[in-house]
């Protein structure tokens, strides 16, 4: 079904506060102790790979999990979460289902995802996945929002993909690319199509590490707004190496800005990649040059097998260093991503609560 536009509901929201976002789906999943039966389910238990680091699966083959993170979330203090849906498109789904040519001296190339995209099974897997994925979260929010009086947002989760349109994985041919721009936008258009089904509020195209194939994915949601006649807010957000840069197109932050601003979005930020430590800088350049409101998800911390999350900084951490964006101006929405638990986002809520958010020039 198509949604409500909510865009100055909330604009309305983030001039009278930071609004939080939820933390790391991959993270939570972890502490329910899950096995492969239990992401294969009935469904997919004779598939020939593994399925157990196949997050979205969850939301066909176990909901409950799913429907019971959101809710944690939620109940910890966020205002939006984001769907399960992070790799739910046929391009990222084949690395599950589809045989790897290179393990038998092809490659990987335009006519292999071309199959990919005329794949059926894929098809109908990518498009269940957004749909289901978007009305588990919604229904989730829509329940909290009634026991609690406060309305609730659910953000559609597209992300950066597994093929880059930016770089060349050959080092003897720069020129080739294992995928089309073409390819790209059709699998995004089918991603923003089944979010939209499924009911989210906003569209989230985050974790960019690869510039050219964000601006697929914009240009996937403009088209899907056209043909469908609606307008939803867009938050876009980008994963930042300890330069600055998106890690693949080393585009720096000011630049990310210029590239998007001309799609009007609701927010503009940086997650993942870096502990927020190392991504306060980034931020208060984007945060200078920003015309719309700015998001910070950062990991907690920097990778660490030996830490219960897999990442150092626990939530009082988080609270501290997300309360400290916080009073320095630069953020508008909050949240946490790899290793922040919903108990990380309660300590987050309570850092940023009271404080005023970020102004954004011209409004």
């Amino acid at each position: 079904m198509a949604q409500q536009d909510f865009t100055a509901e909330l604009e309305k929201s983030l001039s009278e506060k930071i609004m939080v976002l939820d933390g790391a789906m991959g993270t939570t999943i972890r502490t329910y102790g899950l096995d492969e039966a239990a992401a294969r389910g009935g469904e997919f238990k004779d598939n020939e790979k593994d399925l157990l680091n196949n997050g979205d699966i969850l939301s066909l083959t176990n909901p409950g999990v799913i429907a019971d993170i959101h809710r944690r979330f939620y109940e910890a203090g966020s205002d939006i979460c984001e769907t399960n849906t992070f790799s739910a498109t046929g391009i990222a789904q084949s690395e599950f289902f589809v045989e790897d040519p290179r393990e038998t001296g092809g490659r990987k190339d335009p006519e292999f995802f071309q199959k990919i995209l005329e794949n059926d099974f894929l098809n109908e897997l990518a498009w269940r996945m957004n749909v289901e994925g978007s009305r588990l979260a919604r229904k989730t929010a829509d329940d909290v929002a009634t026991d609690t009086g406060i309305k609730r947002y659910v953000a559609g989760a597209i992300g950066p993909l597994t093929v880059s349109l930016s770089n060349s994985p050959d080092a003897e041919d720069a020129a080739f690319r294992v995928v089309t721009f073409d390819q790209v936008l059709e699998a995004y258009r089918m991603q923003v199509r089944g979010l939209i089904e499924g009911g989210c509020d906003i569209l989230m195209i985050e974790t960019i590490f690869d510039s050219l194939n964000a601006k697929a994915a914009a240009v996937a949601v403009q088209d899907v707004f056209e043909e469908q006649k609606l307008t939803l807010p867009v938050i876009v957000s980008a994963a930042v190496g300890l330069g600055g840069e998106t890690m693949i197109s080393a585009q720096k932050v000011e630049a990310l800005w210029n590239a998007f601003a001309h799609i009007k979005p609701l927010g503009i930020g940086l997650n993942c990649s870096l502990g927020p430590d190392l991504m306060k800088p980034f931020l208060e350049e984007l945060s200078g040059v920003a015309g719309t409101y700015v998001s910070a998800y950062p990991n907690a911390g920097l990778p660490n097998p030996l830490a219960p999350t897999g990442f150092d900084l626990e939530p009082e951490h988080m609270k501290e260093f997300m309360k400290n964006f916080a009073e320095s101006g630069l953020v508008n929405f909050a949240g946490g991503c790899c290793g922040n638990t919903p108990e990380h986002v309660r300590a987050i809520a309570e850092g940023v609560k009271g404080v005023a958010p970020r102004a954004v020039p011209g409004r």
